[in-house]
């Protein structure tokens, strides 16, 4: 049945009816400018502040759109999470807020993002509409199709990439594109593996996709994704038009990192049993950390050494 209410909603709680760590997903909303910058054809479209406000403000956009669908999730599963040993805690599930009034904020939340995605660039907004309404029929019907399920999570990222460059009229590499849905399904296939491990025989009670994988068929899977990720990133970074675009072969020398991050998350999933939130693991692994931030001082080393012409 469903949860007793308990009538003591406080702030923290409609905050993290939220969800903030997970806004970090929405940080690919950011990609396209960064390629952008170093990109002589596309540069002019990002010079100035007025791009990088854009990207911001499509950011935070993506976020409070992000949050609407969040919460409407939580209002669907809300019996299902009460079951779940990490999400009983939720505060739908838990009957700290009451499903009617998260649905009364999720709308507001979605009718003020998608009306200030409209107003920031209309491609963009109809963008965030597309991203939007796949995401209530995820939450509603798709998330009980098995494979298909992960499927239309990494499309979600894409389609945050796709508006990354549409809010500031840039193009967007489609190697870009698919490496984004390759590494997004991995971390799906992932956080699948977790929940078939963690709910054990409860596994239908909680999410019926579940139910028709196997931890067998989620390895293979996944190590075919991760391979994929990995070889796509580095036919890109390879490729002849990367080289034309940038000027430079040298985003070759960036592969080792993502190679020795998709590594450490196979560890962390494997030997270390997470997976279940990977927002959470991308923002406290020290070692991922560090990871990611030796590409990015990598990827602006070659772009700046590729600018006076050494590489």
């Amino acid at each position: 049945g469903a949860p007793p209410m308990s009538n003591r909603a406080s702030f923290a709680d409609w905050l993290r009816l939220l969800r903030p760590a997970q806004w970090s997903k929405n940080g690919i909303v950011l990609a396209a400018f960064f390629f952008a910058r170093w990109d002589p054809g596309q540069r002019e479209h990002v010079l100035g502040t007025a791009p990088l406000v854009m990207v911001l403000l499509g950011a935070v956009d993506f976020c409070l759109l992000a949050s609407s669908v969040y919460i409407l999730n939580d209002v669907v599963d809300r019996r299902a999470d009460a079951l779940h040993p990490e999400k009983r805690g939720r505060p739908v599930a838990a009957g700290r807020i009451a499903p009617s009034a998260a649905v009364v904020a999720a709308g507001l939340l979605a009718a003020v993002s998608l009306a200030g995605a409209w107003l920031l660039a209309p491609r963009f907004g109809a963008l965030a509409l597309g991203y939007f309404v796949l995401q209530v029929v995820y939450s509603g019907l798709l998330k009980r199709v098995a494979i298909l399920d992960v499927f239309v999570i990494a499309m979600g990222f894409v389609l945050r990439a796709i508006a990354g460059a549409a809010v500031i009229d840039v193009r967007i590499s489609p190697w870009l594109l698919l490496c984004t849905f390759l590494l997004a399904l991995f971390l799906a296939l992932c956080k699948r593996r977790h929940e078939k491990q963690l709910l054990g025989a409860e596994e239908a009670g909680h999410r019926r996709a579940l139910a028709d994988y196997t931890l067998v068929l989620l390895d293979q899977m996944i190590a075919v994704v991760a391979a994929a990720t990995v070889m796509a990133y580095a036919l890109y970074t390879l490729s002849a038009e990367t080289a034309a675009r940038f000027g430079t072969h040298g985003l070759g020398f960036t592969i080792p990192f993502v190679l020795f991050g998709i590594f450490r998350y196979l560890e962390l999933v494997y030997a270390g049993n997470r997976g279940g939130r990977p927002e959470q693991i991308l923002l406290t692994d020290r070692v991922l950390i560090v990871t990611i931030l030796l590409y990015g001082l990598a990827t602006l080393g070659v772009f700046l050494v590729a600018r006076h012409g050494f590489l």
